[in-house]
Parts: structure tokens; sequence; C-alpha cells
């Protein structure tokens, strides 16, 4: 600090300016939320918007999520079964399915042999006194392999080489029911990826328009605050922190809108799967979905805040 006449000029250095702008930072963060707690009903609302914005595309991501975890038991990862024929001995069954096993787009071979098939034929169908009478047995050796790729293509590329292998007498894989699973599953991703594009721009929306309001009742309080030197940055910040508030808080209203839509939907969903899977259970976001979606909202609010922002505060000036 040093004297002229009459006048003081203080130094601050780097680490006070530091200090001061972090607990500026810290005074309007809490002072943001202050005052949207101070107006619960109308937060709420605007939360609510928010959230059932977010949350709508989230709550089918997740029913999409648990449907592709069991499309292997519908057809999204099938088994295709490969009739050997008669004349096709065990040892030879035995060195095919290990070809077939050694492949990097074979995910699993497993060898059944006609004894072993005709045993469990005679179990499961109750005939077993009338079939112990057959001369031989009818069954062929079976191999069951399950493709790496369930995609459509490719899995008749492996259909189409195994049925002109002289030991194999017939291919069984049902391409048409898979074919539409695949495709109903596509498009089902599209949707949720289209939807959470235009609910996303629409929460940046709702944000520009509620931060415009607000930069409308303070204009008085920042024609001043612009008149006695508060730069834009400084006039800003309170507004960032609206929009960072206002995009949590839609956030965790669409974590709470997603929990309890998988509340009302457990049931008869884990009813309807349960016959395709014992142990299936409708299961939500893990922690970091979680974490990503809290991040997402805030995001989505900071933005939409800088552009209302960016748009509206230089039109006010000082008259």
């Amino acid at each position: 600090m040093r004297s002229g006449a009459g006048a003081t000029v203080a130094k601050t250095d780097r680490r006070d300016r530091l200090v001061a702008w972090l607990s500026h930072h810290r005074r309007v963060c809490l002072s943001t939320l202050a005052e949207l707690l101070g107006n619960p009903v109308s937060s709420m609302m605007t939360w609510l918007v928010i959230g059932i914005a977010l949350g709508l595309p989230l709550i089918l991501y997740v029913v999409l999520q648990n449907v592709s975890s069991i499309s292997g038991d519908w057809g999204g990862k099938p088994r295709v079964a490969l009739y050997l024929t008669q004349e096709a001995t065990l040892q030879a069954g035995q060195a095919l399915t290990r070809q077939i096993e050694q492949r990097v787009d074979i995910d699993e071979a497993v060898f059944i042999s006609s004894t072993n098939a005709l045993q469990e034929f005679q179990r499961r169908s109750g005939f077993g006194e009338v079939l112990s009478t057959l001369d031989r047995n009818p069954l062929p050796h079976v191999i069951e392999v399950v493709p790496a790729n369930p995609d459509p293509i490719d899995l008749k590329r492996l259909v189409s080489a195994w049925e002109v292998n002289a030991l194999i007498g017939n291919v069984s894989v049902d391409l048409q029911w898979l074919e539409r699973l695949f495709a109903l599953l596509v498009f089902a991703e599209r949707l949720v990826t289209a939807l959470a594009i235009v609910l996303g721009l629409g929460v940046m929306l709702i944000m520009g328009n509620t931060i415009r309001l607000a930069i409308e009742n303070r204009r008085q309080e920042i024609e001043v605050t612009k008149l006695v030197g508060g730069t834009d940055a400084f006039v800003r910040r309170p507004f960032l922190y609206l929009g960072f508030w206002y995009g949590l808080g839609g956030a965790v209203t669409a974590f709470f809108l997603l929990q309890t839509s998988l509340y009302f939907l457990s049931s008869p969903v884990e009813m309807l799967a349960q016959s395709y899977r014992d142990n299936f259970a409708l299961q939500g976001l893990d922690l970091l979905g979680n974490l990503l979606l809290l991040v997402s909202g805030s995001i989505l609010g900071i933005i939409g805040s800088v552009l209302a922002v960016s748009r509206h505060l230089v039109d006010i000036e000082p008259g």
C-alpha cells in the first residue's frame, strides 16, 4: 500500500483475488439455492417439467436395456442346432464340434450324442418304454452352437456354410423371428436416441425461458450492478448457478420418476419375463448411470442458462 495526495491505492495479489473469487462463487451458489427453496411451488413446477423431459427417454432406455438383457432367451443370441447325418460317427461329430468351437465368431459349441439325445427325449416325453423297443436309435448326433454375433446377416452366412458340410444333414434356426426382433431392438434404440435429443433441446428451451424471466425480474438490480462497475461475468454468475440448480433438480426428479415407473412396471414385466428366464428382475440404472443422469441434467441447465444470458443480458445497460 502506498500513499498519495489524499488517496490510498491497495494492491491485491493473485491469492487474495482467487480467495475472493471462490468466496463469491460459494455465496452465489448458496444464495441461488436458497432463492429456489424460498419459492417451492414455482421451483417444483420447473423441476417437474424438466424431470419429465429427462425421464421419458430415460425410462424407455432402461426398459430397452432390460429387454436386451433377456433377448438371448427370445432369440437375440440364438442356439443354432446342427443335426448331423445318420452316417456321421461319434468321433467325426466331436471333431467337427471342436473345429466349430475354435472359430472367433462362435461363443459356444456343445456336442450331444444320439444316445444322450434319446435318453433326454425318453425322460421328457414319457414314452420311455415305447422308445426302448425300437431296433435302432432314430435320433442323429446334434451340435448346439451359440454365435458370438446375433446379426441376422452374419448368422445367414454361417448357416449357408454349414448347410454344404457333408456331415451336417439339417440346420435349424428361426431366422425370421430373429430378424424381426433385431430390427425391433434397433428401431427402439434409435427412437430412444431421437427422443433424448429432442427432449434435451426442450430442456434447454425451458431453461432459456426460465432464465429470461429471472433476468427481467432483476433488470433494475443488473443495471445498478453494471453502473457501479460490475463485470459481465459478475452479473452472469447468479443466472448460471440458477440454471445449474434447475438442471440438477430436474435430474433428481427424473430419477424419482424412473424409480416410480419401475416400481409399477416391475410386477407385470417380471411375470412375463420369468417365463423365459427364471431369475429375471427389472433393473434400473447403476451408480455410474445415476451419476451421468445428474451430470447431464446439470450441464443441460447450464447450457440453457448460458444461451439465455448471452442473448438477453447484453440488452440491459444502465440508462
